[in-house]
């Protein structure tokens, strides 16, 4: 397992995680590609997850919001690569940076449906629930150390 990085639209990273962000959230959830294939900034950091065979199984992105604060989003693993702990490493690694850039947490806007697994990596849910693309979302933050 190996977890590449890349702040470069025309990188192998970034293409293999709108590979996966297409199967998952457009194929999958119906979501309209034009609202999931949004622009980014070179201040937004791809992160994708390579399985034992090489394989691109899960991404998340995350831009800073402010000096002290990382936004997380875009977080999804291939149907077939799910249940093994892809996500969660991600997320572990993006926190793991964050700490390195002087962030002092991450906010995130959780699918209410994946809102426990947040939670069980140290997530806190803030204010009310709010609709995106079609879904209930929750904004969630986790307190960097």
């Amino acid at each position: 397992m190996q977890i590449k990085t890349s702040n470069q639209i025309d990188s192998l990273v970034y293409a293999d995680a709108i590979t996966i962000r297409r199967a998952v959230f457009v194929a999958e959830q119906h979501i309209d590609e034009a609202l999931e294939i949004d622009t980014v900034t070179p201040a937004t950091w791809h992160y994708v997850l390579y399985d034992d065979q090489g394989q691109a199984v899960a991404t998340a992105r995350v831009t800073p919001s402010d000096a002290q604060t990382g936004h997380v989003q875009r977080v999804a693993t291939l149907k077939a690569a799910r249940g093994r702990g892809y996500a969660r490493k991600l997320l572990q690694r993006i926190a793991a940076d964050g700490v390195e850039r002087g962030w002092r947490q991450l906010t995130l806007g959780a699918q209410v449906t994946a809102q426990e697994f947040y939670t069980q990596l140290g997530y806190q849910p803030q204010g009310e629930p709010f609709m995106e693309a079609g879904l209930r979302h929750q904004t969630m933050t986790l307190m960097l150390s």
